[in-house]
């Protein structure tokens, strides 16, 4: 017996009944993972700080079990289960993949080495191509990046492939953070150095007994101090910044130290 055209034969015999019960687990299980995605977020923001993370990297594994438990009652309905049938379906669908939804393809099995390395996962700050902000979900073909200035950026996972990916937080609470001081050259190093330390260690942001890493740099126009530390929270990295901003510049003023005028001003470097 021929069994190449089998599982073909199977699909022209489905009836409506069979359509309609394939269109309910489809819509089952997309409502399914609304719901549990709604949950885990909102146990997420809920629970405790250093809890947060660990919720958030349940929801693409959520995700991923309940569209294999469909695609399990799903196979059945479609064709009888024998090893034939199963292995002549997958090599049509495969093919049909292959030409008409390449590129999705390329994303989503993106997308599930991407669940299983922890490559990224929600709550991680990353950069994709120049774009850098919170992993707020992974879906099937993409990630949802949001910046601190609250843009979604939509990135396909096929960018995995080809692009650089860097991650800040690597599925930490925390991440590094640089705050950058220019000062005229004339003036006390190992003081300054001790005083931006200081300013460091007393920040509400600041993990409490991190190390804290103050660089100075000379340059043409002046000295470039960069303070480098680790916020406790990393969705409070622009604050922290903002407040050794604050506080270093007066505690700066307060001894009576001059900033640098630079004919351009200088970018800093993380």
């Amino acid at each position: 017996m021929d069994h190449r055209f089998t599982a073909w034969e199977q699909l022209e015999k489905l009836v409506w009944r069979d359509v309609l019960i394939i269109a309910a687990i489809l819509l089952l299980a997309r409502l399914l993972i609304l719901a549990m995605q709604w949950q885990l977020r909102h146990l997420a923001e809920k629970a405790q700080p250093r809890r947060r993370l660990t919720i958030l990297r349940m929801v693409p594994i959520v995700r991923l079990l309940v569209r294999s438990a469909a695609l399990l009652i799903i196979v059945p309905v479609l064709i009888e289960p024998s090893i034939h049938n199963i292995l002549a379906l997958s090599a049509g669908l495969g093919l049909a993949l292959a030409y008409t939804l390449k590129d999705y393809g390329s994303s989503f099995v993106a997308g599930v080495i991407t669940v299983l390395e922890n490559t990224y996962q929600p709550g991680d700050w990353i950069t994709v191509d120049g774009a850098y902000g919170e992993v707020k979900s992974i879906a099937g073909r993409a990630l949802h990046l949001v910046t601190a200035d609250d843009t979604e950026v939509i990135i396909p996972h096929s960018r995995l492939w080809s692009a650089s990916i860097f991650n800040a937080s690597g599925g930490s609470r925390s991440l590094l953070c640089v705050t950058n001081f220019y000062l005229h050259p004339d003036h006390d190093a190992s003081l300054v150095r001790e005083k931006l330390k200081e300013v460091t260690e007393s920040s509400s942001y600041h993990v409490p007994d991190s190390a804290v890493t103050v660089i100075a740099q000379e340059k043409p126009w002046g000295t470039h101090y960069r303070v480098k530390a680790y916020v406790n929270e990393s969705r409070e990295q622009y604050l922290f910044i903002t407040d050794l901003t604050i506080r270093g510049k007066d505690m700066l003023r307060n001894m009576n130290i001059r900033f640098a005028h630079a004919a351009y001003a200088e970018t800093g470097v993380h």
